[in-house]
């Protein structure tokens, strides 16, 4: 028993037009026995990416204080030798 290209067709067009029905419907609101994991937590997963940014911003402004130290006396230096 052979089906007809027509018979054929026509399934296969009903079928096409179920499935994208089916793929057109409202999405399933979220179960409310397992809550939506919080930000802080999904954030927790890129703390070695945040700590190698992080890294050398902080041991700059730990030295930052040196930095400024020897530009003063650096300055003062100047100051001693020019009379200004």
């Amino acid at each position: 028993m052979s089906r007809s290209p027509r018979r054929t067709t026509l399934h296969l067009g009903a079928l096409s037009l179920l499935l994208f029905a089916a793929s057109c419907s409202e999405p399933q609101p979220p179960d409310k026995e397992q809550p939506p994991e919080p930000k802080a937590a999904q954030a927790e997963t890129h703390t070695e990416l945040r700590d190698a940014i992080q890294a050398p911003i902080d041991r700059a402004k730990a030295v930052e204080p040196q930095v400024l130290d020897a530009a003063k006396q650096q300055q003062d230096a100047i100051d001693a030798q020019t009379g200004g």
